[in-house]
């Protein structure tokens, strides 16, 4: 009857949890923006980090030392908020999360210095707060806390709740969201559901078993895939087919260029008045509701697109992760067709691993970094300036033999998007947004360097025998800065449906001296861009494994697939879970999006196949057979 009842005492393990799932909690509203919107997906996304941070932490319940049981903890804490702290800075820059293949990436991390310092903020250090604590509590052993060795009951106890509480959080979210773990390329619906720590589990599963595919890869597995793209593919536009033909190919990648600059002002002013005026020219046909197809490799993934008519991967960089494949791609075609074939890029030769890829896709020659000469005040952001760099691209262009194909990157258009003031065409916009506010005056600046280009190729003799090709690369404001996209396109929110049509980039296709002129309005990405081009300049492709269609084809599906999973078609768009109407914006009933869902699920199926798989081996493009069975023919 006297005895004092009394708390029990804290232990270091359940300190260090209970510190991590609250700035995990934190972080996924103040830097992931992660949205909810129901009770049971606010409960699944307060419990999932608990069942991993409960398990990886009972660990150190197993150590009998208190010393090694304390450093333990305070060890792996650091480690999982270095985890958290670095998925926060790539989420900022590319709205997205790390994947284990990001991390192979090394031969880029030199050049993303002034991009990722832009994205981490003095506040940030304030994740690393609770390890100063707990290395203070470990030291000072304050009387609330307790130090001594478990009991094996109350350990047993302590991982019977850890799985239990697993068990309950994959249960409600596979409840919330069906065959969760199968939709690998929607990795922010997994962090919701899953949490980081076990998405990164996960990741690493994948990554394993995505590397034994090739091992385990024959031609049966190209069977299906084949009739897939044979099913689907479109005959080619017989107005615009060898238009063409024995001119020069000059492919521009317009770096981070959305379609919302196009044809639009920004307080006043004209943010690209060359390029607007192409989309009147005789000459030029211009495509406004082309989408970016990109994921994890960005600029490469575009590269990869226009290549190869197959989507990037859903995890890392093609250019990384599968650059031995066997490809059969549109440069190979023009190699075949007589073309001296080669790619400009003022950035250092190994920056996605592009010496090697591009050897890999049959260029006959890289003019990188060392080919130019970057004179003072002529770089910024990435790396040279665009005008000397167009001005350079033709001097190099006039001791080619043509017919030549020249694919060109340019890179002053990139984030963190700064320009020298000699260089600013018009001024900041005014958001709370510096990204945005800046993006503006590099996007004029670059439509500058295009109409200087233009000038470059007539005063060499190039310009009247060329194909010009035109397109954005992918998005350059990401839906983290959707509150100052609000504010631009003057809108009270951006929503899922406002995002997927962000997600339009420009595209122009410019040939001297043919009445081409028209805004083509049809839908399409950049997998198309490979069939189309080769259509245009006479070559036959009609075999190839691609998953692309002639754009200007009476055959075309006038649908866009992007690698996330979202889909635009001429009536509807799948984005956000939700299935959209797209001329009025508004939501309709998802059944009327599942046939185009199930569309997109089975073809980014198939691709991934063949990327794993390395299924190209077996196929002959020339024939349209299978190696390894002659008698085969799939056409």
């Amino acid at each position: 009857m006297n005895k004092k009842w009394s708390m029990p005492k804290l232990s270091l393990v359940i300190i260090a949890i209970a510190f991590l799932w609250i700035k995990t909690f934190i972080a996924y509203h103040a830097s992931f923006n992660v949205d909810t919107e129901n009770f049971m997906q606010d409960l699944i996304l307060f419990i999932n980090p608990l069942s991993f941070l409960l398990l990886i932490f009972g660990v150190g319940l197993l150590f009998k030392k208190e010393k090694t049981r304390n450093n333990y903890v305070i060890i792996t804490s650091f480690i999982l908020t270095a985890i958290l702290f670095a998925n926060m800075v790539f989420y900022r820059f590319f709205n997205d999360f790390i994947t284990l293949p990001v991390l192979f990436q090394t031969n880029n991390f030199g050049d993303l210095g002034g991009s990722a310092m832009e994205n981490i903020y003095m506040t940030d250090a304030l994740y690393f707060i609770d390890v100063l604590v707990l290395i203070l509590l470990a030291k000072y052993k304050p009387s609330y806390m307790s130090f001594k060795a478990p009991t094996k009951v109350s350990r047993r106890a302590f991982f019977l709740v850890a799985i239990a509480t697993f068990f309950l959080n994959l249960g409600l979210a596979e409840t919330e969201r069906p065959q969760l773990l199968t939709r690998t390329f929607d990795r922010e619906m997994l962090v919701k559901n899953i949490g980081i720590n076990n998405y990164h589990l996960y990741d690493v599963y994948l990554q394993s078993k995505q590397s034994a595919q090739r091992a385990l890869a024959d031609s049966d597995a190209l069977v299906d895939v084949s009739n897939y793209v044979q099913a689907n593919k479109a005959d080619v536009n017989n107005d615009m087919h060898g238009i063409g033909e024995g001119r020069n190919l000059i492919v521009v990648k317009l770096e981070s260029m959305q379609n919302f600059v196009i044809n639009n002002e920004m307080n006043g002013e004209v943010i690209t008045p060359f390029l607007n005026s192409l989309t009147e020219d005789e000459n030029t046909v211009y495509m406004d509701n082309f989408y970016h197809q990109t994921e994890q490799g960005k600029t490469s993934d575009s590269e990869f697109l226009l290549d190869n008519s197959l989507y990037p991967l859903g995890r890392g960089a093609v250019f990384f992760t599968h650059s031995g494949n066997e490809f059969n791609t549109l440069t190979d075609s023009l190699n075949e067709a007589g073309y001296y074939t080669n790619a400009m890029h003022a950035n250092n030769k190994s920056f996605w691993n592009r010496d090697i890829v591009y050897q890999n896709f049959g260029y006959d020659r890289y003019y990188s970094l060392t080919d130019y000469t970057v004179g003072e005040g002529e770089a910024v952001n990435w790396g040279m300036k665009d005008i000397p760099f167009f001005e350079q691209s033709v001097e190099h262009m006039k001791e080619m033999e043509q017919p030549f194909y020249s694919k060109m990157i340019t890179l002053t258009n990139h984030h963190p998007f700064y320009l020298d003031e000699e260089d600013k065409f018009i001024s900041e916009f005014d958001s709370n947004s510096g990204t945005l506010n800046r993006y503006f005056q590099t996007v004029r600046y670059q439509d500058e360097a295009i109409e200087q280009f233009f000038n470059y190729l007539k005063e060499a003799g190039i310009y009247e025998n060329s194909v010009i090709v035109m397109y954005g690369d992918h998005y350059g404001i990401s839906e983290n800065h959707n509150a100052a996209m609000a504010q631009y396109l003057e809108q009270e929110e951006i929503t899922a449906f406002d995002s997927a049509q962000l997600q339009r980039v420009p595209m122009f296709i410019h040939i001297p001296g043919e009445d081409i002129g028209d805004t083509n309005s049809k839908i399409a990405g950049q997998i198309d861009l490979k069939p189309t081009i080769q259509s245009i300049m006479g070559i036959e492709g009609s075999n190839s494994i691609q998953f692309g269609q002639d754009i200007f084809s009476d055959e075309n599906d006038n649908t866009a697939i992007l690698r996330d999973g979202r889909v635009i078609t001429e009536d509807l768009v799948y984005a956000g879970e939700t299935c959209w109407d797209k001329e009025t914006g508004e939501p309709v009933e998802t059944e009327s999006c599942q046939p185009m869902i199930d569309k997109a699920t089975e073809e980014l199926a198939f691709n991934d196949e063949i990327i794993y798989g390395d299924l190209l081996r077996f196929y002959d493009s020339e024939t349209g057979r299978l190696l390894e069975d002659p008698s085969l023919n799939i056409e």
